[in-house]
């Protein structure tokens, strides 16, 4: 599972923007493959991404996404050169949207999405860290929404970070563009687990272990009620997340769980 773990490279070229590796637990890496640039998001790159998620999305064997990086970055953000090539209003608003669609589609995967953050995250590359549902970093990563020194502050990498981390600290590392390492990464809540980089892949492996113990339907619905109630107020909320528990309770995994645990033993299947 590890970034260099062999695997299915995709797209057409010798050395594809984004590389696929799966095992066959259903677990799949995908994997930045622009670290000369370090992994700056092109248009080439978020369109690979996109064509992935998409087709992992109606995937039922899927049961878990990492996401990785090769290189000593994670990923840097946009890539400005290519931005900085065409500067017209109508490009840099299709930019965006194409950007967003890519992050929203993390979030609509019915499979838990883990960052594997090796190196630093800046700009677009912290959001993409902030969007996934999990991220498991090494102590050596940084952080950083560091648009503003640029004079583009980062407005759409604010959406997924005041969503994950408090509101000042969250204003504080965008008004700034002031990095912030992994410990204190993980303090704030952008980050779940931190360990030394020589442990990463270890680390990674046994949270996968952990929710691959777990039947696939219940943790898809409980992902998509966990966003959605997110946006709701108190009352609707948990309207919601009732007609979810109830919906789940009748799935076969959930009444054998159930019935295991009054046998007191294991769950068939």
């Amino acid at each position: 599972m590890a970034a260099s773990e062999q695997g299915i490279m995709t797209g057409t070229a010798a050395d594809p923007p984004v590389q696929r590796a799966q095992d066959a637990r259903g677990v799949i890496t995908l994997t930045l493959n622009r670290p000369q640039a370090f992994n700056a998001l092109s248009v080439a790159m978020l369109t690979a991404l996109q064509r992935e998620l998409d087709a992992l999305a109606g995937d039922a064997r899927v049961r878990v996404v990492v996401l990785a990086a090769h290189g000593k970055a994670f990923c840097a953000g946009h890539d400005l050169k290519e931005m900085r090539a065409q500067p017209s209003l109508g490009y840099y608003q299709e930019l965006f949207a194409q950007c967003t669609r890519m992050m929203e589609s993390l979030r609509q995967l019915p499979v838990p999405v883990i960052a594997r953050v090796q190196g630093i995250a800046t700009a677009a590359g912290c959001q993409l860290v902030a969007q996934c549902d999990l991220a498991v970093a090494a102590s050596t990563a940084r952080f950083a929404v560091s648009g503003v020194k640029l004079g583009l502050f980062c407005s759409t990498p604010s959406v997924p970070l005041s969503r994950n981390i408090g509101r000042k600290q969250a204003f504080e590392m965008l008004v700034t563009g002031e990095f912030i390492d992994a410990a204190e990464a993980r303090a704030r809540g952008l980050v779940n687990r931190v360990v030394e980089p020589q442990q990463l892949d270890a680390e990674i492996a046994t949270l996968v272990a952990s929710i691959l113990e777990k039947p696939r339907a219940a943790v898809a619905m409980g992902k998509e009620l966990f966003y959605r109630q997110l946006e709701l107020g108190m009352e609707a909320a948990y309207a919601a997340a009732g007609q979810t528990m109830a919906c789940n309770m009748m799935d076969p995994a959930a009444l054998e769980g159930v019935q295991a645990f009054i046998e007191k033993r294991k769950p068939h299947g």
